[in-house]
């Protein structure tokens, strides 16, 4: 029951911290946001990987007890941890936690409500990287839009309400479209329930028989691509990102940090859980076209990254690049491909929130985040601006920090699979991503933190405030311990990956 307890104290939270004074909401909600934080690490301590997978049908701190008979199929409330979901929710807890201190300074006005959405999403994700059926997982799926719908419409810049209805359109309407296929799928398959085993398991014994005029071959090639279409919109990957600039611009500082941070890895992770896990042929037949978009990503990603102004704008194509590397790893079907890939999750969450956090910083203080308008920032906030650099350098890849271990695990995966034609020229087209991810970083950073001190604005910048210093660094810390000791997760998330890649490949 652990996994209850982990959502249940954080919506009580929430609900308590909606209640509560504006006064003290920041602070009171910083202190319930520790709550899951530590069960998190306490579940991560307790965790035994071997064994532990979907396919295997064994997961950790499991529970599973019947809700609703619908049309003659079992809706379950059926949760569990494996080595691919429970980072993803150790991440979502810390995330949360450091945007919850990150938002005392910008945060000036109705503050419980703020406070109270944070740790809503919070629950809302636990639940989407634990639910183990497919009825339970959409309802947290679609529970997710509800929150950032809001934190970017009241809380956004000023063109927020654009932004949060863009947004909430895109993604509801990808969210239908993944709906309907699944459900299509389930009708044309043998099973009794909508729990995530039993139809992983169906598909792989012999897949669905068809349905509605399809035959099942036709049926599972639909469905594949519904889904994926799906979920490609909440990744977000090229043609499908033009959302995410506007969101991350509009959004406050915290609701940037788990949008990048946690949010596009709900369409990474329910990639893996589904498409690349149920669906091994059609994952075969349509490889090269997933290679294609995901290196069109990286590319067209770090270009437009290169060709803004705006902190915030750079930051957010960035992530379109870097979910790019995640596609290329699991479209790769290899041991280092798909847990590099997983890795990278992780790796991008800590490293993206990092520097949204930073870029917020640099906001509170002058005001603006055009390159155009300051240069400098190293004389007034010294520390800030190191981390900001060091978290630069995570993200191009520096050994030694986890964007590092990532990438390497995905190159040396993709290269080696024989699953995915032409994989040598994918992979060194991706790599071409590294030298574009340095330039538009290391042109931003020469032009708002070096040189002498300039500022468009009329505002006097000092040393940043030591919680916003704090929650940085905490990031920064994890970053470099995943590059130094990748193992930390990855022997974890490879032990749930190997059924789902045992034959395929070619098994690097």
């Amino acid at each position: 029951m652990m996994i209850e307890a982990l959502i249940a104290v954080t919506l009580v939270g929430a609900l308590v911290t909606f209640v509560a004074p504006n006064r003290i909401a920041g602070k009171l909600a910083f202190a319930i946001s520790l709550v899951p934080a530590a069960l998190s690490l306490w579940l991560f301590s307790a965790f035994d990987g071997s064994g532990n997978a979907l396919l295997n049908g064994d997961l950790a701190f499991e529970s599973q007890t019947a809700w609703l008979e619908v049309g003659g199929y079992t809706i379950s409330w059926f949760v569990g941890l494996d080595g691919i979901s429970l980072p993803l929710v150790i991440l979502t807890t810390i995330l949360c936690t450091l945007a919850i201190v990150s938002s005392w300074t910008p945060i000036d006005e109705r503050e419980s409500q703020f406070y109270g959405l944070i740790l809503f999403i919070e629950a809302m994700l636990i639940g989407v990287f634990s639910a183990l059926d497919f009825f339970l997982w959409f309802v947290f799926w679609e529970a997710v839009l509800i929150p950032m719908y809001l934190l970017i419409g009241i809380w956004g810049g000023p063109r927020r309400k654009y932004a949060a209805i863009k947004f909430f359109v895109y993604t509801n309407v990808a969210s239908l479209v993944m709906f309907g296929s699944f459900i299509a799928l389930v009708f044309g398959l043998d099973v009794s329930s909508f729990a995530l085993p039993e139809i992983a398991t169906a598909m792989l014994e012999g897949g669905p028989d068809g349905f509605a005029g399809l035959s099942g071959s036709t049926l599972a090639s639909v469905v594949f691509i519904g889904m994926f279409l799906g979920f490609a919109v909440k990744v977000p990957v090229v043609p499908f990102h033009t959302w995410l600039p506007d969101a991350h611009v509009e959004a406050p500082t915290p609701a940037s940090v788990l949008l990048a941070g946690v949010l596009l890895k709900m369409g990474t992770y329910a990639l893996l859980r589904f498409n690349f896990t149920m669906f091994p042929e059609q994952v075969e037949t349509y490889a090269v076209p997933i290679a294609a978009i995901a290196v069109i990503s990286v590319i067209y990603g770090a270009m437009l990254a290169l060709a803004q102004t705006d902190l915030k704008r750079i930051v957010a194509y960035s992530s379109v690049s870097s979910m790019g590397y995640v596609i290329l790893g699991l479209v790769a079907y290899t041991q280092f491909g798909v847990g590099g890939a997983t890795f990278q999750m992780v790796s991008h969450g800590l490293i993206s929130g990092l520097m949204f956090m930073a870029v917020g910083v640099i906001y509170n203080a002058t005001h603006t985040r055009m390159v155009t308008d300051m240069s400098g920032l190293a004389d007034r906030m010294p520390i800030a601006v190191g981390v900001l650099i060091a978290g630069a350098f995570g993200y191009m890849g520096l050994p030694l920090m986890s964007g590092f271990a990532a990438e390497y695990f995905i190159f040396f995966g993709a290269f080696g699979s024989d699953l995915l034609a032409y994989s040598p020229l994918f992979t060194a087209l991706a790599m071409f991503g590294i030298v574009l991810v340095a330039g538009y970083l290391l042109f931003a950073l020469q032009r708002t933190v070096f040189g002498p001190y300039r500022l468009e604005t009329d505002y006097e910048v000092g040393r940043a405030p030591v919680h916003d210093v704090a929650s940085m660094i905490v990031l920064l810390g994890l970053i470099i311990a995943l590059g130094v000791a990748p193992d930390l997760i990855f022997n974890m998330i490879t032990d749930a990956i190997d059924p789902i890649i045992h034959g395929q490949g070619g098994g690097l």
